[in-house]
């Protein structure tokens, strides 16, 4: 819930199932990269107890979790090239679990327009950090973007169907 009781969607208590279930992958990515033990059903099952979603906000959560946690090297290696003058180890725990999910989206997820997975990754920054945070994570996506290979407004041809 943003501030005044409007949701992130700008519309009083809403908040999109997709943009629900950035927010829980972010929030599960942060304790998973505290604890660092590889997920398991009954870790999830546990965080689905605490943090309630839809089924479809879960579905797509558990499929940004998986999905980063197995190429969360790459998408390190990646971090590091995009950020200036700073260290990934440095970053705020949960501004690092934001840049890695949107990372992912941006070079895993061809179904999900780019421009899309910037937009979502700094609105959960200024909901889950700061609005300092939203800047940083918008400055460093945007550096992301010059190595992404397609079309920034459109869904990537071939890939999977889906509501960004």
């Amino acid at each position: 819930m943003g501030v005044g009781g409007l949701g992130m969607d700008g519309k009083k208590g809403i908040m999109s199932p997709r943009r629900m279930a950035r927010v829980r992958a972010v929030q599960f990515l942060y304790q998973w990269g505290i604890r660092q033990q590889p997920p398991s059903r009954k870790s999830l099952e546990d965080f689905w107890a605490l943090s309630p979603a839809s089924a479809s906000a879960r579905r797509f959560a558990e499929e940004l979790i998986l999905g980063t946690i197995d190429h969360v090297a790459s998408l390190d290696e990646r971090l590091e090239e995009y950020l200036e003058n700073w260290q990934i180890e440095r970053l705020a725990a949960v501004d690092r679990s934001i840049l890695r999910v949107a990372l992912y989206e941006l070079f895993y997820r061809g179904e999900i327009p780019p421009v899309v997975s910037v937009n979502e990754a700094v609105e959960v920054a200024k909901q889950l950090s700061s609005e300092e945070s939203g800047r940083f994570v918008n400055g460093v996506l945007d550096r992301a973007l010059h190595d992404v290979n397609r079309p920034l407004r459109a869904v990537q041809e071939g890939a999977g169907e889906g509501e960004a």
